[in-house]
């Protein structure tokens, strides 16, 4: 918080090209995985609620499904489990390693906060990134959605398009991009400290990348649930 304070007074001391790399690993570098997962998970809604709506002639509802359950939860957390296990670990893993390479000390040795060079690009970038993979993966979710339930409910897909519109709104959208601009924060804060807390031999490494890894993916799901109680509390 303070270092954040720092960059708004711009007083910062980082690398800004290396911010820049950070981001664009954080955020393009994971669209490949991001598409993957979040379009079988949109198949698999579909296809899990498939089975249980055509039992009461209910198909079309798919689609309702589909969308509400991967605009407010699915994609959000998805993908801050797949950025956990990503890029937190990356940012772990490169620090801890920095650590043990005293790197981090010469930082301190020539007065710059490592906290400031090292954590604040890191967590800004993946803060500000995974919003957009949030948005991103919705949209996958639902084009997997839609190829499963026109193979196997021969659901149009302006009856399913249209559908997932009118079951959409505003709200949900505003909770599941709340829901990974916290997410993004955690992981990426997951990382930077257990990296730094590392040891200073190879084995601390890997306890970094996998103490990073555990807390990430539970404080997700801790997140999730306390957003889950609050939207049911507010009615939202």
């Amino acid at each position: 918080i303070l270092a954040f304070g720092r960059l708004l007074r711009g007083k910062a001391r980082f690398d800004r090209a290396d911010a820049w790399a950070v981001a664009q690993a954080s955020g393009a570098g994971a669209l490949g995985v991001v598409s993957l997962v979040n379009l079988l998970v949109g198949a698999i809604l579909a296809f899990v609620g498939a089975v249980q709506l055509l039992k009461f002639g209910a198909g079309q509802f798919v689609a309702d499904l589909v969308s509400i359950a991967t605009v407010r939860e699915m994609a959000a957390v998805i993908t801050a489990v797949v950025l956990s296990g990503r890029t937190g670990a990356a940012f772990a893993a490169r620090i801890a390693t920095m650590q043990g390479n005293e790197e981090v000390d010469a930082l301190k040795t020539l007065g710059v906060s490592p906290v400031e060079f090292l954590v604040l690009p890191r967590v800004l970038a993946l803060t500000l990134m995974t919003p957009l993979l949030y948005a991103y993966a919705c949209a996958v979710g639902l084009l997997g959605g839609w190829a499963v339930s026109a193979g196997m409910l021969d659901l149009s897909s302006h009856l399913y398009w249209s559908r997932s519109a009118d079951a959409l709104a505003g709200t949900h959208f505003v909770l599941g991009a709340g829901k990974s601009l916290a997410f993004g924060f955690l992981v990426a804060f997951a990382g930077c400290f257990h990296g730094l807390r590392a040891g200073r031999n190879a084995a601390a490494v890997g306890e970094a990348t996998t103490r990073a890894v555990v807390s990430g993916i539970v404080g997700v799901i801790v997140i999730d649930a306390v957003f889950a109680l609050c939207a049911y509390a507010l009615d939202v």
